[in-house]
């Protein structure tokens, strides 16, 4: 199975809708998404079933944040203070320029 990046693109109604489309996978090691909304920023980053998200920021790995996925994507965090807690679900929020 490979594990090269992939970008998917749609059109959607509504937030639920693309949540939905979102959340509808196997994997979930980051996502990604646009906004200019704080309160929308916040809902997606919370509802995404992902361990990793980036709000208006592409890169979001750094040494210092948890790294990890969750579903087929792992369990569990490698680097920060986290990575010894492999139990546990942790989601890290990256946003710029909002």
């Amino acid at each position: 199975k490979p594990s090269d990046p992939l970008v998917a693109m749609t059109s959607f109604r509504s937030d639920e809708e693309a949540l939905a489309l979102a959340n509808d996978a196997e994997v979930g090691l980051a996502g990604y998404f646009c906004t200019t909304n704080l309160q929308r920023a916040f809902r997606f980053a919370e509802a995404l079933e992902v361990g990793m998200v980036g709000v208006n920021e592409g890169i979001i790995s750094t040494e210092v944040a948890p790294f990890g996925g969750i579903k087929e994507s792992g369990l569990g965090r490698e680097g920060h203070r986290l990575g010894i807690e492999e139990y546990l679900e942790h989601k890290y929020v990256c946003m710029g320029n909002i």
